[in-house]
């Protein structure tokens, strides 16, 4: 079915091309020109983000962040440039031109009567990066990536496992091959749910409950995003309370300076389609922003008998603005944010065993018909932004997140895990019969409905200083206050197997499988200066963390929760200093170098014996960003105290109730190498060859040895390996940008991962499959306003092992293809 599916879309695709290529000779028969330059502040450093129109032709633009502005297929003739910040034309050029000409139009702001464009600079508080400029003279390892790049990837489904893997030190570990609840570590953190990383969109803690419950079992979708942020080493201290990898940062659709629209369509094989919508528009006092994302697939594996096994995405985000005049004695801004997720997802986690998977890597066992995810998020942000001075600005965000989840799942089978019997298929013969469809007693199948609901709400203030004293400061003081909670209100249903056919023999009372309440209050401060002295760049700064977790657990049998039976309360508290220096060796080439201590607090209900996570990290490196070239080179090494895990069914746990268990003594050590560069621009070729390579080796060890019930760990012993981290990764694409053509290939590799802790070669059953997956996609610009393009996941059409937890094989996306329609004005 899979098959037929895939030629009927390459039919669709080839036809599609056919009419392009037909129709292009009749669009190309006036010849036109283009016009492209850099906006700059009266300071000479490019402004990104700023908003340029093209009067007679009614277009707009933002510049990216080299501060670049470009308009193609521009008619020959008389034309007016505006440069557009804070709803204010700040600048304005007449230019004339030729068809066939390529005209640079460079517009130097030097006068800035309403400081218009100084203001844009510091409204960017609650960006953990801002842009690949300001990347490169963070002093500490920093990424951003931006809307062309997100745009280029031949991401079909907007994973963003295939966005974080051109990030080095970033590990990823796919479940569903799409990326619906991405496992994110960085820099040997473990990537289990993304439960270790600081997970923000637009500055502000966006996992469902960050400090009760850090799994991540929501993640925003990256289809509807701007930009993705990434901070490791010594300059991520400001972001918490995990401080020990790193801290990623999402950055959702802003609110345009201009009037703007944006339209996205594409559908492909395994009924896949997906859609995207923005609109929005700014005057010099109020700005709105209205999008939707919508996306479902049939799903690319078979289920024993039929069914579903793919999802449906409904994503929906409002913003609204308020603001002073630019030239206001005191500036002002109010924005409000409204989104809204829901999902329904034929998901489960069970796998197949080895001999299955290798017969039939996409097929489902009958037993997981009835898994489904029901889940939905709701988010209100209210953002206000104060300048006093030009050398004072005050940003301040007060923030709820709700997130409510079903998740109906097998995790047993006549008593026995899931995880235990994919395990030990042979020594579990019956159970095995069963999964696959064989008929059974009653009650034989239990199935778990994972009814949860979680909220984090707080306010969070940022006061940005800027004054010489000797030399130049950008000190930030930052102060929050949050408060979460998981709320675990499951039951239990079972059922017997009749016909390949699960029919329900028992449903279990509200409560009765786990009946508990899980919070946490945290207040957290943060102060950080980065101190100009000539050519060096030092950058101290502390974070303080105090925490009060509690757990109160109710009988299952007491729904209505009269009395506790138990309630356990633990705080934690931690000062996490740092300090980050960088050295301007020569024009573009920084060498920067840093340390800091790490944190991850572990969470309510932890026994009085178990120690916070907590770790001294080191990194070296170099960047180099000049001309037609971006690079960085790190070592890092992390020496853990005390490595902390967490059993839950994801992990292969099959009590899940979300303990937490001490590993003690860790070290990691790595490199990351990165490159960005258009071979095309350095050769002079007269067209764009962008390359991108990604990089990251890793070696990381138990420095001691003890014994837990933890499945990835079990009996560990000094100088053993840690699971789900590779040696190698690597990413890199090569691509070809000429006149309205784009086009990019992109290689995603990895070398098998443990999924058990050891050490020497990797036991059959004990690991991942290395891999190396080629994708594709071709873009061509019909009209300045549309485009069509034609995506290829998985060219080669590999079939392989990406995890084995939380029961069994699972494979990796298969070839997928995807073709589609983007407008723009």
């Amino acid at each position: 079915m899979r098959r037929a599916s895939s030629l009927t879309f390459a039919a669709f695709a080839l036809s599609s091309l056919a009419i392009l290529f037909l129709a292009a000779p009749v669009l190309a028969q006036a010849p036109t020109a283009t016009v492209t330059g850099v906006v700059r502040a009266a300071t000479g450093e490019p402004l990104a983000g700023t908003a340029v129109r093209l009067l007679e032709a009614r277009r707009a633009t933002a510049t990216d962040d080299a501060g670049r502005y470009r308009f193609a297929d521009v008619r020959p003739g008389t034309h007016t440039l505006e440069v557009v910040s804070l709803g204010r034309v700040i600048e304005r050029r007449t230019l004339t031109v030729a068809g066939g000409e390529s005209a640079t139009v460079d517009l130097a702001l030097d006068s800035r009567p309403i400081d218009a464009p100084a203001i844009r600079v510091v409204l960017d508080r609650l960006k953990a990066v801002g842009s690949d400029a300001r990347a490169a003279e963070i002093a500490g390892s920093a990424h951003y990536i931006g809307p062309e790049e997100l745009a280029a990837l031949p991401n079909l489904f907007d994973d963003v496992h295939d966005a974080l893997r051109t990030v080095p030190g970033v590990y990823v570990t796919e479940e569903d091959g799409y990326g619906l609840r991405p496992n994110v570590g960085l820099r040997g953190t473990g990537s289990e749910r993304s439960g270790k990383i600081t997970l923000m969109e637009d500055g502000v803690l966006i996992a469902p409950a960050p400090y009760a419950a850090p799994s991540a079992y929501y993640f925003p979708v990256i289809g509807r995003m701007e930009a993705i942020e990434v901070r490791k080493g010594s300059s991520q201290i400001k972001y918490g309370p995990r401080t020990i990898g790193g801290a990623v940062n999402l950055i959702s659709s802003p609110i345009p300076e201009t009037f703007s629209w944006e339209a996205e369509l594409e559908g492909g094989s395994e009924e896949t389609g997906k859609g995207r919508a923005r609109i929005g528009d700014s005057s010099e006092h109020f700005g709105w922003l209205a999008e939707t994302y919508q996306a479902r697939t049939g799903g690319f594996k078979r289920l024993d008998g039929g069914g579903e096994t793919g999802f449906e995405v409904q994503d929906y985000l409002v913003k609204g603005r308020v603001r002073t005049a630019p030239d206001a004695d005191l500036y002002q801004e109010f924005e409000l944010k409204l989104h809204r997720y829901d999902e329904i997802s034929h998901e489960t986690y069970l796998g197949l065993t080895a001999e299955d998977f290798e017969a039939d890597a996409f097929r489902r066992y009958a037993a997981s018909q009835r898994d489904l995810m029901d889940a939905e998020q709701d988010q209100v942000q209210l953002r206000h932004f104060l300048r006093p001075t030009e050398a004072l600005d005050l940003t301040t965000v007060a923030y709820r997140n709700a997130f409510q989840r079903s998740w109906y799942k097998l995790d047993a089978v006549l008593g026995e895990g899931i995880a235990d019997v994919l395990a030990d298929p042979a020594g579990f013969p019956e159970e095995m019969a069963i999964l696959r469809g064989a008929d059974s007693p009653d009650d034989a199948l239990h199935v778990v409905d994972g009814n949860r609901s979680y909220y984090g709400a707080g306010v969070q203030t940022i006061l940005g200083l800027r004054f010489d004293a000797g030399a130049r400061h950008e000190a930030e003081l930052g102060v929050r206050y949050h408060e979460d909670e998981e709320d675990r209100f499951q039951h239990a249903d079972a059922y017997r197997m009749a016909a390949g056919k699960m029919v329900r023999t028992a449903a279990g009372a509200p409560g009765s499988a786990s009946n508990r309440v899980s919070d946490a209050r945290a207040w957290s401060l943060f102060v950080q200066d980065e101190i100009g002295l000539g050519r060096w760049t030092v950058s101290p700064g502390v974070r303080y963390e105090t925490i009060d977790f509690r757990r109160t657990d109710y009988a299952g049998d007491d729904p209505r929760r009269t009395a506790p039976t138990g309630v356990r309360e633990n705080d934690v508290s931690a000062w996490i200093p740092g300090v980050g220096v960088t050295w301007a060796w020569r024009e573009g080439a920084r060498l920067f170098g840093g340390v800091h201590r790490g944190f991850g607090p572990p969470g309510p209900g932890a026994d009085r014996d178990t120690e916070p996570e907590r770790s001294v990290n080191w990194e070296l490196g170099a960047k180099l960003d000049r001309d037609a070239i971006a690079a960085q080179l790190v070592g890092f090494y992390s020496d853990y105290e005390n490595i902390l895990g967490r059993a839950t069914l994801s992990s292969g746990d099959p009590s899940a109730e979300g303990d937490v268990f001490n590993g003690g003594a860790v070290e990691v050590a790595g490199i990351e190498a990165a490159a960005d560069l258009d071979v095309g621009r350095l050769a002079g070729l007269g067209f764009g060859v962008p390359v991108q390579l990604a990089w990251t080796w890793t070696q990381a060890e138990f420095r001691t040895g003890f014994e837990s019930d933890f499945e990835p760990w079990g009996t560990v012993e000094p100088g053993d390996e840690l699971p789900y981290l590779p040696e190698h990764q690597l990413s890199g694409s090569v691509g070809i940008v000429r006149g309205p053509w784009d086009g990019r290939v992109v290689l995603q590799a990895s070398s098998a991962m443990r999924t058990v802790a050891g050490r020497g070669p990797i036991p059959d059953g004990e690991g991942t499959d290395a891999f190396g997956v080629w994708s594709a996609q071709l873009r061509y610009a019909v009209s300045p306003w549309a485009q069509i393009q034609v995506g290829v996941e998985n060219l080669a059409d590999a079939s392989y092992v990406v995890a084995r937890r939380p029961a069994g094989a699972r494979p990796g996306l298969p070839r997928t293809l995807m073709a589609g329609i983007r407008l723009a004005r």
